[in-house]
């Protein structure tokens, strides 16, 4: 059974309708940049999750064979992960995963948090009340989601509340940044989710971050999101991680 999805980020999915809606001819176009972009997801996934942990050597044929896909899209999934950062080619081992140090994500983290709280001011500014309203039901899902205890589901809508107040910033290169670093630190990102003492403090802030951004609070939201993005750094359980990242 094939396990390649589509991913989390929203955009795969506005993809595939405006090419189901084009001509045939178009979608020969298409679908394999959507198939590698899926498949670049799940990798990204299993990075996350330390299913692929850093330093793991990505041999094709044995990723090919488990995602049940060709080596073509994969291929050219390891190149958007290599763009992303989270791949490195290296002379003796070929591809294999992006190890950072410590520095180095604390350091990602830190221009995060300013890129965030920029984007928090601006969404205060020039977000819709539609697009307010978008980001409280996630807000809802997600809280729904902690009730469940369900950890995936949590994280993943996280995420798309982060983005989402990212996109009503309405400014096309602050997004393309954020997307850039978050992916780069998504698996860092995960891992500081997993504490469970940090639950209750991170939906209590993230009532807080709605609260303010419906009210339109720019100086406030845009302090309160680079603390909580800067408080991941306390979150990780660095003994956890791998030697590697030490």
């Amino acid at each position: 059974m094939a396990v390649i999805k589509t991913g989390d980020d929203g955009d795969l999915g506005e993809d595939a309708r405006s090419g189901a809606a084009g001509e045939a001819g178009s979608e020969a176009a298409w679908a394999p940049a959507l198939l590698s972009r899926q498949i670049a997801q799940t990798l990204r996934t299993m990075i996350a999750t330390d299913d692929l942990p850093p330093g793991a050597r990505l041999r094709e044929r044995t990723l090919a064979e488990r995602l049940q896909v060709s080596r073509t899209p994969l291929r050219e999934a390891l190149n958007i992960l290599r763009g992303d950062g989270l791949v490195t080619l290296t002379p003796n081992r070929g591809a294999v995963v992006t190890v950072l140090s410590s520095a180095q994500v604390q350091e990602k983290l830190a221009v995060l948090g300013l890129i965030e709280g920029f984007g928090g001011e601006l969404a205060c500014q020039n977000a819709s009340e539609d697009e307010i309203a978008e980001i409280r039901a996630l807000h809802y899902d997600m809280a729904a989601a902690f009730e469940r205890r369900d950890r995936a589901v949590y994280f993943r809508t996280n995420q798309a509340i982060h983005r989402a107040i990212q996109v009503a910033a309405h400014n096309t290169t602050l997004l393309e940044v954020f997307e850039q670093i978050n992916r780069q630190i998504y698996r860092y990102r995960y891992q500081g989710s997993l504490n469970a003492q940090t639950w209750h403090t991170a939906l209590a802030e993230h009532e807080e971050i709605i609260r303010l951004l419906s009210a339109r609070a720019a100086e406030a939201l845009g302090a309160l999101l680079r603390a909580h993005v800067h408080s991941t750094w306390d979150k990780i359980d660095w003994a956890a991680l791998t030697p590697a990242v030490k």
